[in-house]
């Protein structure tokens, strides 16, 4: 999902003329578009699905990172305790 410039650049007056053309490009190439006001970076319009997707992979990503910072810090339960703890045989 790397940004194209040519492509996934677009001013605010260009949004306000066609923001069905900007919805639609973002959700057929997904990828997010910058847009600019003055030729300064100002938002980003990202697909619905995209979005939800990167909000979902980050929270996964921070799962695992606590994990491996619980294991180094020695806050493990072993496999038969977990079990137990949760009411598997």
């Amino acid at each position: 999902m790397k940004t194209k410039f040519s492509e996934d650049v677009v001013a605010l007056s260009d949004l306000k003329v066609n923001p069905g053309k900007v919805v639609s490009h973002v959700n057929e190439c997904h990828r997010p578009v910058l847009l600019t006001s003055r030729g300064r970076g100002v938002a980003v319009v990202q697909a619905l699905e995209d979005y939800e997707q990167s909000g979902e992979e980050l929270a996964f990503v921070k799962a695992i990172a606590q994990g491996l910072i619980d294991i180094e810090e020695g806050r493990i339960v072993d496999l038969k305790d977990a079990k137990q703890r949760f009411g598997i045989k």
